[in-house]
C-alpha cells in the first residue's frame, strides 16, 4: 500500500512537472521564499512590538495575491502562443510572462526577507543587498526591454515616456 501512494505522488509529481515544464523550479522556489518571507515577517512584527492577526491575514492575501499575478502571466502566454499558432507562427515560447513574473516575485520575497532579518537586527552584508537590488533592475529593463522612450520623444499622442 506504502508503495502504491508513492506512485500516486510520483505520477502526480511527474504530471506537474510536464504541464508546468520550465516553470516548475522557479514556482517551488517562489513558495519556498513565500513562506521563509511570511516566517520572517512575523517574526520581525513580533520583535518590534507590531504583531497581529490582521498583519498575518494580509501577508497571506499579498501571498495570494502574487499567486494570482503568475496565474495572470500564464494565461497571458496560453493566449499569445495559441494566438500565434492560429495564424501559423510557431514560436516554442512557452511560459515568458510566467517566467518573467515569477523571477521578479523571487527577487521581491529576497528583498522582503533581507528588510524582515534588518528588523530583527541580523547583520546584512551590503553587498548582498545590492546584489539583489541590481537583480531586481536588471529584470525589469530586461521585461522592458527598454522600449521606454526618453523626455526629447514625444509618441503620436504627444505623451512622453520616462526611462524608469
Amino acid at each position: 500500500m506504502k508503495e502504491f501512494f508513492h506512485l500516486i505522488i510520483a505520477g502526480a509529481l511527474g504530471a506537474l512537472a510536464a504541464y508546468f515544464n520550465v516553470l516548475l523550479i522557479p514556482l517551488v522556489v517562489l513558495a519556498v521564499v513565500m513562506v521563509i518571507d511570511y516566517v520572517t515577517g512575523m517574526a520581525g512584527a513580533a520583535y518590534s512590538g507590531k504583531l497581529s492577526s490582521r498583519v498575518g491575514v494580509l501577508g497571506i492575501l499579498k501571498k495570494a495575491g502574487y499567486l494570482a499575478l503568475v496565474a495572470v502571466g500564464m494565461v497571458a502566454d496560453y493566449l499569445i502562443d495559441s494566438a500565434l499558432l492560429k495564424i501559423g507562427i510557431d514560436m516554442q515560447i512557452n511560459y515568458c510572462f510566467g517566467m518573467i513574473i515569477t523571477i521578479w516575485l523571487i527577487i521581491n520575497e529576497l528583498i522582503s526577507i533581507l528588510e524582515n532579518l534588518g528588523e530583527l537586527d541580523v547583520p546584512l552584508p551590503g553587498f548582498l543587498v545590492n546584489i539583489i537590488k541590481s537583480l531586481k533592475n536588471k529584470v525589469e529593463d530586461t521585461a522592458d526591454g527598454k522600449y521606454h522612450k526618453k523626455d526629447s520623444e514625444a509618441d503620436s499622442d504627444g505623451e512622453h515616456y520616462k526611462e524608469e
